[in-house]
């Protein structure tokens, strides 16, 4: 019996010692790779937020460059507007320096049919022409054509050589054009963005980490966080442009003297990298590898130590019966009887498990009991993470539309079980109240909650279905207006706040202010009744119009607002909008009496893609209807 002790414990020792040697050489070279693999991410990851930001910056860019041209143009429209119904304005530069102070552009200049400035906020270019300079000469074909309206690139303007952006328009009456002159600041604030020299300082550096940037084509270095090393040859600081280009996955390199692993991204016509130190990449290795190492050997003493006394103590046996009776009890036979009698232990830990699972089963039954009693469809389910059956109470099963076979199937595996509230869990209606949508051989709502708490899991789950019909009834009721059947200004706004939370999601829209045309006339003539005839006429009108999605509200009395949205481009949208154009004067209404009078309103809108702002864009909309208005009352 000794002898076999001596043998059993040497073999353990060969065994433990050589497996502690490849588990440190294996860690080893995991951690090697795990490293690298480390700083292959990060950089990747760092490298595509900036190359993410400078997208982002360019995009943003060229947003705002076409917003200053439209803010231009419309700049001049307004201001051609003001000064051919109140020439007054053109008897002071004063006063064109406080309409160019109220319409935030910096320069307004007035030209006669000639093409000369008599008039505007800076009385030191008057008398300059067309003629003047090249950059002024880019407005001279509005003399021939008065149609036109230009805007021009940012560039030098002709008296100072100030970087301004123009525009110009005819009036009206085409006796006078407007210049309208702003500087770029925004453009200029944005454009330096986008600079890489800017990109890298906004980068938190630590010791033994640097960025790069090279010119693909000149092989320069045009940015780093080392500033000493711009605009030096790359070959100078003892990177090659062929490593670059083929180790796409990184590799090891000397940068000023220091060894350093390096991964680099082309983005656009440069090449960006990060760079970390060996020092730094690998400097938690070794102390890793003695941590494991004494770690490992402390294990093997106790593992070998222990495992000898229990094989002649008779403790694995034991255990192996055990288990297996257990085995039987997690997968689902809660009749099996515990009888292991190697030791008094074993018979006293026999009686306790046997007790266990009895309690368990009654417990089950009385939880049960008490939900029926409740008249409510609640039901509960509970495991863990060392049995493979789930217990549940007698409403899951009817919750879940289920049968008695189908039930089974599902509590005799926990994984089958909690695939299943996964898949339940896809189709969420209220992400804070754990509510989700379900649909076996009817429509629900169920709520399902769960509480984990030392490797057990003990769920909940409700049939909402009747609390949320009828909350969406009344919501539906709430925000509905009773004459149009359209959303009322409460559901407008409830809707837009949530569509708007997510405007990358909308594409191409338009926000659309709608008034009705002569309805106190209407009302005055043939009373309120054909008056809400009328205004449900133009409710039908914009009720679902439009190609793609659409949202159509009454405001009260004669307001509505139409929302158009997920439109792919902006010529799509535009000819949606013509669509409405026609309709608003080729439209009738029918009257009970058997009359057709014109359906008539006035309409303005504002087009949007990536705004959020949508009470701001109402009130722009707003405005240009009341311009529309205007307009058609003139020609009446």
């Amino acid at each position: 019996m000794q002898d076999l002790r001596g043998l059993i414990s040497r073999y353990m020792t060969i065994v433990t010692a050589s497996i502690v040697s490849i588990i440190i050489c294996v860690a080893f070279v995991v951690q090697m790779l795990d490293a690298q693999q480390e700083a292959r991410s990060s950089a990747e990851a760092m490298l595509v937020q900036i190359e993410s930001a400078l997208d982002k910056n360019q995009q943003e860019l060229e947003e705002v460059e076409a917003e200053y041209r439209q803010t231009c143009l419309s700049n001049a429209q307004a201001i051609a507007y003001l000064i051919q119904h109140y020439p007054e304005v053109l008897e002071s530069s004063d006063e064109l320096k406080r309409i160019a102070a109220f319409m935030e552009v910096d320069e307004i200049h007035i030209f006669n049919e000639e093409g000369a400035i008599i008039m505007g906020t800076h009385p030191e270019y008057w008398g300059y022409t067309f003629d003047s300079g090249e950059q002024i000469g880019f407005f001279k074909p509005m003399l021939t054509n008065k149609t036109l309206q230009l805007v021009q690139e940012i560039m030098p303007n002709t008296a100072e050589n100030k970087q301004m952006q123009y525009s110009a328009r005819w009036s009206e009456d085409g006796k006078f054009i407007v210049q309208v002159g702003m500087e770029p600041r925004r453009i200029a604030k944005v454009t330096s963005k986008n600079e890489l020299s800017n990109v890298f300082t906004l980068l938190k550096v630590n010791d033994g980490v640097d960025y790069y940037a090279i010119d693909a084509t000149t092989c320069q270095i045009i940015g780093s966080t080392m500033p000493e090393i711009v605009g030096k040859d790359v070959a100078d600081v003892g990177l090659k442009i062929s490593e670059i280009k083929r180790d796409k996955n990184g590799f090891h390199d000397k940068i000023n003297g220091k060894s350093a692993f390096v991964v680099f991204k082309k983005v656009g016509n440069n090449w960006i990298g990060r760079s970390v130190t060996n020092k730094l990449l690998y400097g938690n290795v070794t102390w890793n590898l003695l941590g494991l190492a004494v770690c490992c050997i402390l294990m093997g003493v106790v593992q070998v130590v222990l495992i000898t006394r229990y094989l002649n103590d008779c403790v694995v046996d034991g255990i192996h019966e055990v288990n297996k009776q257990l085995k039987s009890i997690s997968d689902g036979k809660l009749t099996e009887n515990v009888s292991v009698r190697k030791s008094q232990e074993f018979i006293e830990l026999s009686q306790y498990i046997n007790e266990v699972v009895r309690s368990l089963m009654a417990g089950n039954r009385r939880l049960s009991y008490v939900l029926s009693k409740s008249h409510l469809q609640i039901g509960t389910y509970e495991f863990n993470d060392l049995t493979q059956r789930v217990f549940v109470t007698e409403q899951v099963a009817p919750i879940l539309e289920l049968n008695e076979d189908e039930m089974e199937v599902l509590v005799s595996n926990r994984n089958e079980f909690k695939t299943y509230i996964n898949y339940i869990r896809r189709y969420v209606f209220d992400e804070e109240e754990n509510i989700y949508y379900y649909k076996r051989y009817s429509e629900k709502y169920i709520r399902v909650e769960e509480l984990y708490e030392n490797a057990k899991s003990f769920g909940v789950i409700v049939d909402v279905t009747d609390e949320i019909v009828k909350r969406r009834q009344i919501e539906e009721e709430r925000d509905r207006d009773l004459l149009t059947g359209l959303y009322n200004r409460r559901g407008l706004e409830n809707r837009l706040e949530k569509l708007f939370a997510h405007p990358e999601s909308l594409g191409y829209g338009a926000i659309i202010m709608i008034d009705a045309d002569g309805l106190k006339g209407i009302n005055d003539k043939y009373g309120h009744d054909e008056g809400d005839s009328y205004i449900r006429k133009i409710g039908n009108i914009i009720k679902g119009f439009g190609m793609n999605e659409a949202l159509a509200s009454r405001q009260g009395g004669d307001e509505f607002v139409l929302v158009l949205y997920e439109y792919t481009n902006e010529e799509e949208l535009i000819n949606t909008i013509e669509t409405l154009k026609y309709i608003q004067n080729n439209s009738t209404a029918h009257l009970s009496n058997g009359e057709d009078i014109p359906l008539q309103f006035s309409f303005g809108y504002t087009i949007f893609r990536n705004r959020s702002d949508y009470q701001e864009m109402m009130k722009e909309a707003d405005e240009k209807m009341y311009i529309n208005k205007r307009k058609r009352k003139e020609k009446k």
